[in-house]
């Protein structure tokens, strides 16, 4: 069950990008510095590029940036950028471009066939995960995350890019096994309610461009028909230098790379009589223009309004104060919208406006802005839209007011403080996306420096006249666009295109300003009276201390230095949901509303006004078998999110309006979820894996009015009256000494009775046996598939590493299998599950989607690859594979805050030494051809064997 409403209206939100513009698979002169100040003319001056990034171009066109950076330590991000996508297809082309992105993965010049993808497995870069790449409408882009302590895996990695940039092989025979890969891409991310409802509306958003008719999974028809020649003529004709460029960033000499680069892309030639690389625009529309869809698969109720304006990417200082300003006026009006959102009378169950590129950077140079709601029903979505848009109008009438405008600085200012201090630990991956943005769309590139003073320069300038000023523009008399998607049920009710018109225009008719009931209060009364730390013990091996505090908690404290403004925390005590009465367990499991209400006096809102520009933040939180407390901070707000968890654990607040509104918003959700076929499917591989077993089934309709505020706020009390056994796991730039007279006062001061705590085994188990279910639900030819092999096991490390080198090589095996020899799937996936509590239990699941017809045959080849293994163990190749990929990854890991929080706190729960990491390196030792030999024999056991299967409803 999902603990928060608002998790499920992102998903909504996500429904409603019409077309997400990426298919993925997958003289040379430094820059100048400019030593000069942002300009004050409003006109603005041109944003220099980073110093610290080498922009070149070859002798034949092509583009590149390298910039030296070492986070992480020892890798590269190595990209090939292309300005080349689906708009240069030709009518008998539709779908090429992306077909091109997968064929270079399917044979190159320098890497025949398959051997690209094994070779940079063997080196430790995960294929889908690391390797991959994206086409759009106006671009295709390579990605290729590499080490760069292995020379000759590094010089390896620019030969690929070359490879990709000019030399992909296009042999026959793999056109045509990628063909049915495809077909199957296309039906795993379509064949449903909303690619559906997409065919309809396009046509509106797009209506009049060359976008309408080259979205770039092209047309199966001619994807299964088309001739070789074509997609070998589209390479030809536009993979050229001239439109390509290579970024390099990571741990590596600056001009190694650059001799690198020319080394292997200055032989690669433009045709002698290049086709023109056109583009195309979105006409206007004076008229609105209006669409309502129905589906019997759609489930809520949805109205979007798009104002559609001209804009550009930022260039200038003046561009980027108006692109700070829309930034600010999106977070005031979130909040507004939130603030609604909170009451229990709340016209809609989720709504969102904003201003940013068209459809999420659909069409080049077009930005909009936009509101979304989503209704109870087709009866209620007049009045959702109607309240939606009454927002807009109370602040194009009225504006926000200074405090507003302090808060939306406040927070702004915050990460940007955060970024400067973070500056040399900055991610690789991030310097590459604004590269790519400078090559595709021609954006600026400013360093961090720069960024920080014209950021702090243009906070300081904006006011709130200006701020005022550029939000009435956002609504625009012309370039409307209205849709509306809702389930067929409910057409009846839906508002016509004539009411829906009327409400655009009166929806602003007798709104009044907007009141800010702000608290001004600390987060505290006083300071609570503060506890000892009266042991401590050192673990030297990982750089750990463990503090015992005066009322029973423990604390593990691991500083760092892999950023220098973060500490994360967790914290965990035995209990959970597990010891809620088969009664109440309903409400126990409602029971995250609590700290979702706020804290004290503060609801969410007020909560959000207080800590405005401060980085402290925290939650309380109970799972099923454990509560406690997550938070992050930088060091100088540690103190606040330390309250936040004295606040959570000893004031928590209970909210009547939350509560009803969560609740009402619940029973739209379950009334209508049974019309998406994956919700039933997912409701009924849940039914079975827990034997049936009332506190294992999905929740439903009547289970709602078992739900009580009180259960619920009196057993999140009860979970947190008595803290004696939690365990506190702190990570972090921050000193042992100084953290020190924090966690007395907070931690140590938490309430605790000494009483020991544990968690209950109420019994849910997954079934024995071999069990087959079918679900006949969809309108589609599109099947699921999950098959799940499980069972109770001995947990211990050993066995652990096992279990995990069998998943990786089964999943290289159903990859290979299905999707490159069956052509029968796009991405099967292959994943392994283990738990220690209540019972040690492990769960093999193979699942993919594909076509009805061949549900049988996948199955069966599915379970002849766990036979292969069973027989003959993994192979020593993909032992190889697996080895390298789990030594690459701990590598990242071991320099990473979140994984030593998670880390620490999971070997404590299990009961497993501290040092476990560090027995990595011995544990991969032991696993060989013969082991998972055994292994397969022992865990992939089809005597305890789940098959479910979604197909097309008869």
């Amino acid at each position: 069950m999902k603990k928060n409403i608002y998790i499920l209206a992102i998903g909504l939100v996500a429904q409603l990008v019409i077309y997400s513009p990426g298919y993925a698979q997958k003289k040379t002169t430094a820059a100048k510095t400019n030593s000069s100040s942002p300009a004050k003319k409003s006109t603005g001056q041109a944003i220099p590029n980073d110093p610290n990034v080498k922009i070149g171009k070859l002798p034949n066109g092509l583009t590149y940036y390298i910039r030296k950076n070492t986070e992480p330590k020892n890798r590269a991000e190595l990209y090939l950028a292309t300005r080349i996508g689906s708009l240069m297809e030709n009518d008998d082309q539709q779908g090429l471009a992306h077909f091109t992105e997968h064929m270079a993965f399917n044979g190159s010049k320098d890497f025949p066939k398959n051997e690209m993808i094994n070779y940079l497995q063997k080196a430790g870069v995960r294929f889908g995960a690391d390797l991959n790449a994206y086409t759009g409408f106006n671009q295709t882009v390579y990605q290729l995350p590499i080490p760069t302590d292995s020379a000759a895996v590094f010089k390896s990695g620019f030969k690929i890019l070359a490879n990709w940039a000019g030399k992909i092989s296009m042999e026959g025979e793999e056109i045509d096994k990628e063909r049915g890969v495809i077909i199957e891409e296309d039906r795993q991310r379509g064949k449903n309610a909303q690619e559906r409802m997409q065919k309809q509306m396009l046509p509106l958003i797009l209506k009049g461009s060359r976008y309408e008719n080259r979205l770039p999974i092209g047309k199966v028809d001619l994807l299964q028909t088309f001739t070789h020649d074509k997609i070998r003529n589209f390479y030809k004709d536009w993979y050229r230098p001239e439109l390509q460029a290579v970024i390099a960033v990571g741990d590596f000499e600056v001009n190694e790379v650059e001799q690198l680069i020319k080394q292997n892309f200055s032989d690669l030639k433009n045709p002698a009589n290049p086709r023109p690389r056109l583009t195309y625009d979105l006409p206007d529309n004076k008229e609105p223009l209006v669409k309502i869809i129905t589906d019997p698969e759609q489930p809520y109720n949805i109205a979007q309004i798009m104002y559609k304006q001209r804009g550009g990417v930022v260039k200038t200082t003046a561009d980027f104060k108006k692109s700070l300003m829309y930034s600010m006026i999106n977070s005031m009006i979130a909040a507004r919208l939130q603030e609604i959102l909170q009451k229990g009378n709340a016209p809609f169950l989720f709504a969102q406006s904003n201003f940013g590129p068209f459809q999420g950077g659909l069409v080049p140079n077009i930005n909009a802005f936009q509101t979304v709601v989503v209704a109870n029903s087709g009866a209620t979505l007049e009045k959702a839209l109607t309240a939606g848009l009454a927002e807009n109008e109370r602040l194009s009438k009225f504006g926000f007011l200074p405090s507003e405008l302090e808060i939306a600085k406040k927070n702004i200012s915050a990460a940007n403080e955060k970024r400067l201090k973070e500056k040399d630990k900055t991610p690789s991956a991030s310097f590459v996306q604004k590269y790519l943005n400078n090559f595709l769309e021609g954006s600026s590139i400013a360093s961090t420096e720069f960024g920080y003073e014209l950021t702090k320069k243009t906070l300081e300038e904006v006011s709130l006249a200006e701020i005022n000023a550029l939000a009435k523009t956002l609504i625009t008399k012309d370039n409307q666009i209205i849709l509306v998607q809702a389930p067929e049920k409910d057409k009846a009710t839906l508002p016509t295109e004539a009411q829906l018109l009327a409400t655009l225009k009166n929806a602003g008719n007798g709104v009044t300003p907007y009141v800010d009931n702000s608290i001004n209060k600390p987060l505290l009364d006083k300071k609570p009276t503060a506890g000892k730390v009266v042991a401590e013990k050192k673990i030297d091996a990982i750089g750990v201390t463990e503090l015992t505090l005066s009322n029973g908690i423990k604390v593990l404290l691991k500083p760092t230095d892999f950023k220098n403004d973060q500490i994360v925390f967790s914290s965990f005590g035995k209990g959970g949901t597990s010891l809620a009465s088969n009664g109440d367990f309903r409400s126990a499991e409602m029971v995250s509303l609590i700290p979702e209400s706020g804290v004290g006096e503060f609801n969410p809102s007020n909560l959000n006004k207080l800590l405005a520009g401060n980085t402290g933040s925290a939650d309380a939180y109970v799972s099923e078998l454990y509560q406690g407390f997550t938070g992050n901070a930088s060091p100088k707000d540690l103190e606040t999110a330390f309250q936040l968890v004295y606040a959570y654990a000893t004031k928590p607040r209970k909210d009547v309006d939350i509560f009803n509104k969560n609740m009402s918003d619940y029973k739209v959700i379950l009334g209508n979820k049974n019309a998406n076929p994956n919700s039933v499917f997912a409701d009924t591989v849940q039914a079975v894996l827990s034997s049936y077993h009332e506190r294992g089934m999905p929740i439903n309709l009547k289970d709602l009015d078992k739900i009580s505020l009180d259960k619920a706020f009196g057993f999140y009390k009860e979970r947190f009256a008595d803290l004696g056994d939690q365990t506190f796991v702190i990570v972090g730039a921050f000193d042992v000494n100084t953290i020190k007279p924090l966690i007395e006062t907070y931690l140590a001061s938490l309430p605790a009775a000494g009483k020991p705590q544990n968690f209950a085994d109420n019994g849910v188990r997954p079934p024995v046996g071999k069990i087959s279910k079918t679900v006949y639900k969809g309108l589609e030819d599109k099947a699921a598939v999950q098959l799940y092999l499980h069972g109770d096991y001995d947990y211990s490390s050993e066995n652990n590493v096992q279990l995990d080198a069998l998943n990786e090589a089964l999943k290289i095996k159903i990859l290979e299998r299905l999707r490159e020899k069956e052509s029968g799937v796009y991405s099967p996936n292959v994943s392994l599950s283990t738990s220690k509590y209540p019972n040690a239990h492990y769960y093999f699941t193979i699942s993919f989607s594909c076509a009805p017809a061949n549900v049988e045959k996948l199955i069966a080849a599915s379970l002849d690859e766990v036979n292969n293994i069973k027989k003959s163990g993994a192979s020593a190749d993909d032992l190889a594979k697996f080895k390298s990929e789990e030594q690459r990854q701990m590598e990242l890991s071991l320099r990473n805050n979140g994984f030593w929080v998670g880390y620490l706190a999971g070997v404590i729960k299990n009961g497993e030494p501290l040092d476990l990491v560090l027995q990595q390196p011995k544990l991969l030792e032991k696993v060989t051809v013969e082991s998972t030999k055994a292994a397969a024999s022992k865990y992939l056991n089809e005597n305890n064997y789940l098959r479910f299967v979604l197909l097309p409803q008869k």
